[in-house]
């Protein structure tokens, strides 16, 4: 590691340090009061709050969505937007850790902004709601508001440290039966029963799974199943969530899978209908170079990721990160905390995130996050390409 490098990173260290108390009092309250997609009106607000605190100036409800906002700092051209996302889980709170992603994008953004002008850059921090229904940067990307960004990044917590994360394309679909109702006992040969029309189509999924192709994976509920045992239902509902290694595969699996969706409805003498729940979210695509960047800040801070070469062992979800990487360099490595065994989406996984593991990787997300941007701002190769990029998909009409 070069002088000026270590330089940087010291003085990044310096100021995520001051600021530990700031980012673990947000992480906590983050934490302490969970709110659903497009609901994060609390949590928003603090984050944002924190940040115009710290003198970034803040716009709130920017594409169209009240829990979403950017607050930017420095004038450089490279400009280098960190993710916050704050939405939690219905039942189970922040099992996913995203109090982790809030408070480690506020520090990244403090550390960031304090060497903005000696980096030449603009610091960009994004509050991005509804990751985990809903698609909030998806609609974002859609509406322009990253347009003109350079490079993008987040962490997310997990039980251990990643660097380039492999994630599934996701289609987050609700598929709704009608019927007709009649007595259940009097006279159901009058009805057409919805549930059995969910149930047939469910049969349906559960045959076709042998037939999946590698990285295919589909799993729902039962969210609308009638009322009373002796009304035959006439409405049925399922959620479902369909994935795939990448956009090209998940199209096959819709495809099949929708055909198991009329194949319930005419079993059952019903009509049914697919509906989109969120925008569908892409695989997603780590930046070489920042993936790089950050491997080699995160070692030099004390972490230990997986070996590049295990990476794609690694279990796996969806994101709408994966979007915004398909138009803008990115990176959303993992940032390890202890869980006792613990995985996301699980109680045990709601409470590590507010715990000293947790604070830990909030400041560590925070600093390495910060190093790897600031790493490839300095670059002179790195820069040239990320503004080359930027200024290209800027002439093909953004991100949109």
């Amino acid at each position: 590691m070069t002088g000026r490098v270590t330089s940087v990173l010291e003085s990044l260290t310096g100021t995520v340090d001051r600021a530990r108390g700031d980012l673990v009092a947000v992480s906590h309250a983050v934490h302490a009061r969970p709110e659903l997609a497009f609901e994060e009106h609390h949590a928003s607000a603090l984050v944002a709050d924190a940040l115009a605190g710290h003198g970034f100036a803040v716009e709130k409800g920017i594409a169209e969505l009240e829990t979403a906002f950017v607050a930017r700092s420095g004038s450089g051209p490279l400009r280098v937007a960190v993710f916050a996302e704050y939405d939690a889980l219905p039942g189970i709170g922040h099992a996913c850790g995203h109090n982790i992603i809030a408070a480690a994008a506020v520090g990244a953004g403090l550390a960031l902004a304090s060497v903005a002008d000696e980096l030449g850059i603009t610091v960009e921090v994004y509050g991005t709601p509804a990751e985990e229904s809903g698609g909030g940067k998806v609609l974002m990307l859609q509406r322009g508001a990253f347009d003109g960004v350079a490079c993008a990044g987040m962490v997310h917590p997990a039980p251990f440290d990643v660097v380039r994360t492999r994630t599934l394309a996701l289609a987050d679909l609700a598929i709704r039966f009608t019927g007709r109702e009649a007595h259940a006992s009097a006279a159901p040969w009058a009805g057409r029963n919805a549930g059995d029309a969910a149930t047939v189509a469910q049969v349906a999924l559960g045959l076709l799974r042998q037939h999946l192709e590698p990285g295919q994976q589909l799993h729902g509920i039962v969210s609308e199943g009638g009322s009373a045992p002796n009304v035959v239902p006439a409405a049925a509902e399922l959620l479902y969530y369909l994935r795939a290694d990448d956009a090209e595969s998940l199209a096959r699996l819709v495809a099949r899978a929708d055909d198991c969706f009329a194949a319930g409805a005419l079993a059952a003498g019903c009509t049914h209908e697919v509906a989109e729940v969120s925008p569908a979210y892409t695989e997603l695509r780590s930046d070489d170079g920042l993936a790089a960047a950050y491997r080699s800040a995160a070692v030099a801070i004390g972490r230990s990721p997986v070996a590049p070469e295990y990476e794609r062992l690694v279990p796996l979800g969806s994101t709408d990160m994966g979007n915004v990487s398909h138009a803008v360099p990115s990176i959303h490595p993992l940032i390890g905390l202890e869980t006792g065994g613990a995985v996301t989406h699980q109680p045990e996984f709601t409470a590590a995130a507010a715990s000293e593991s947790a604070d830990r990787a909030v400041c560590d997300g925070a600093l390495a996050l910060a190093a790897a941007f600031a790493a490839v701002a300095e670059d002179e190769d790195e820069r040239a390409r990320l503004l080359t990029a930027a200024a290209r998909r800027g002439s093909d009409g953004g991100g949109r």
